[in-house]
């Protein structure tokens, strides 16, 4: 269950804690019954929607403002894209060792949120202060000074640096509000996972559409300022349910936890593992480890070389306490080996993120070169705007899965949740493929007709962007599966106190497949713009061939399917022992 950090005056006089650290219940069911549970998840619930809503109202039509307001290239904008948004998910490590680590995940969420509007409101000034905007002659030819261009990304890593604290910890504190060891909340934790990327859904749409609006149409300044404005609303929200959230109390350095073990298995390499695991070194008390705040872990098989750092020697000891530098518990080296286990499952998460990544770079390129229009009216949709398909797949799938699927499921295969969270991810793998096929396809489409018709130097060539939508509704249907099915799989299989450090290890797949989505757009363009041809990807999409980078990572997606079908059969479950109550 959920632990203590920020006990209020009044509550501190009667709290009972358990030897683990963590806040018990059993004596006052009274205030147990007050808090947590659905009573606390609105609070977080609608913070993470105004927050999503800023991140994404300033993300999506991100390289449209690098390439239209900062006068860079189409590969340039998309490569600071993708760095920039790969930092957003790489930062999570750093707010979740916090967290895990010194100060809980209410503490972090709160600290990292002030950063967090810090930089929106500079990124704000920097697109509406005379002197910090870019210079501009008309509505896209604007021109940066290295000031300007300074003062924008300062403010974007600024953001992104703000998000790490809040990204890996809001979905944990969610989580945390229902007990793992109350059955009937331990089924509503399942359900709270749709529900918190449904809420993240929401504010997209918002985004997406509104703001998305604003900023093609309305300027820059006011583009950003709303989803500063949200920002602040979103921090409002999240102290609103201080009284009713049950806290974390943080279990020291997890990272510290992990070398103790690696450096007491090599200095015991030679040391015998009994075959009997009762032999092995654990806590005395039958329900709490020496870990404040979590279970104990039942032994596991596997990576038997670590079991050494359990094993019991004389030299163990100092005086009459042991060394953990020497010895370590079972429960310390199950640590070690839960997060072996994870990372095969992670690493098949990056090209899936490198898929998903195409929606805020060359989906949105793609579309600024069709016919933007609604219809036959003069109105015009921003390209960026058909992300909202995105989410509309999102916000339709979300219930249909929690309601219908579920259920249907389980009658058949007998898990509380219809399906395993690794036949989930997996199901969104193979909706990905087709998702890359359709962008490859439509593309192929749009370029015989720009050679056929000679559009070339066209601004929008006549072709619906709404032939985008099939891609985005699929992007979608994936994200419900395999993104949110990371967001359980890596809580539900996380020690209890490093759940932080592992939804951040689920995060950072997003920053490395940015980092390999830019990689790979330079590789390609690098390779396929000798002899001075205009390679895959040039300037003018339409002298390129953006159907053979989108072929490129349908086949990629293909590969990553089977290694993660492979890897899945391999994967064995956390096992706790006792309750942390």
């Amino acid at each position: 269950m959920a632990e203590d950090d920020v006990p209020t005056k009044a509550a501190a006089a009667e709290d009972v804690y358990t030897k683990d650290g963590t806040l018990d219940f059993r004596g006052n069911p009274a205030k147990r019954n007050s808090t947590g549970t659905w009573k606390a998840c609105p609070f977080i619930l609608g913070n993470e929607c105004c927050e999503r809503l800023a991140y994404y109202g300033m993300s999506s039509n991100l390289v449209i403002y690098f390439k239209t307001q900062l006068n860079q290239t189409s590969a340039v904008a998309a490569k600071n894209n993708s760095n920039w948004g790969g930092t957003c998910y790489l930062t999570p490590l750093l707010g979740a060792f916090l967290a895990d680590a010194y100060l809980g995940r209410y503490k972090t969420i709160a600290s990292f949120s002030i950063i967090y509007v810090i930089g929106m409101t500079l990124l704000t000034m920097s697109a509406s202060v005379p002197g910090l905007k870019p210079t501009c002659s008309g509505k896209d030819n604007c021109h940066a000074n290295g000031g300007q261009t300074a003062a924008t990304f300062i403010a974007l890593y600024l953001i992104a640096l703000g998000t790490g604290g809040i990204k890996p910890c809001v979905s944990s504190y969610g989580a945390d509000q229902f007990d793992d060891d109350d059955e009937v909340e331990k089924k509503h934790k399942g359900s709270f996972f749709n529900w918190f990327y449904f809420s993240i859904n929401v504010g997209a749409l918002i985004a997406s559409s509104v703001l998305v609006w604003i900023q093609e149409n309305v300027g820059w300044g006011w583009g950003f300022g709303v989803p500063a404005v949200a920002m602040a609303i979103a921090v409002v929200s999240f102290f609103s349910g201080t009284r009713l959230y049950r806290y974390q109390k943080p279990g020291g350095s997890p990272l510290t936890r992990i070398i103790q073990v690696l450096v007491a298995s090599v200095r015991k390499y030679k040391v015998k593992v009994p075959e009997d695991k009762s032999l092995l070194y654990e806590t005395a008390d039958a329900e709490s480890s020496s870990i404040q705040g979590s279970r104990k872990l039942d032994h596991t098989n596997e990576f038997r070389f670590f079991d050494k750092a359990a094993v019991e020697v004389q030299s163990d000891h100092i005086k009459d306490s042991k060394d953990p530098w020497r010895l370590s518990t079972v429960t310390q080296v199950e640590e070690l080996k839960s997060i072996i286990r994870l990372l095969p499952i992670w690493a098949t998460g990056i090209i899936f993120a490198a898929v998903y990544n195409q929606m805020s770079n060359f989906f949105v390129l793609q579309g600024t070169l069709m016919d933007i229009r609604v219809g036959h009216s003069s109105f015009e949709i921003p390209a960026a705007s058909l992300s909202i398909f995105d989410t509309l797949s999102v916000i339709f799938w979300v219930p249909i899965y929690d309601r219908v699927l579920v259920p249907v499921a389980r009658k058949y295969t007998g898990h509380k949740n219809g399906l395993t969270t690794l036949q989930r991810m997996g199901i969104g793998l193979f909706i990905s493929i087709f998702s890359m096929i359709c962008a490859a396809v439509l593309e192929l489409i749009r370029l015989r007709s720009v050679r056929e018709h000679n559009y070339y130097e066209y601004e929008h060539m006549p072709m619906s962007v709404f032939w985008q939508v099939p891609q985005y509704f699929l992007i979608g249907a994936a994200e419900v599966f395999t993104f949110i099915g990371q967001l359980e799989f890596f809580y539900d299989q996380a020690p209890d106190a490093m759940r932080s450090l592992c939804s951040a290890l689920s995060l950072s797949t997003v920053a490395l497949g940015n980092y390999f989505n830019s990689i790979l757009v330079t590789i390609v363009t690098k390779t396929t713009t000798k002899n001075k041809n205009p390679g895959w990807i040039p300037n003018n999409l339409n002298y390129g061939h953006l159907d053979y980078f989108f072929w490129l990572l349908a086949v990629l997606s293909v590969l990553n399917l089977g290694a993660y079908l492979l890897i899945s059969k391999w994967y064995t479950y956390k096992k706790t022992v006792g309750t942390l109550r």
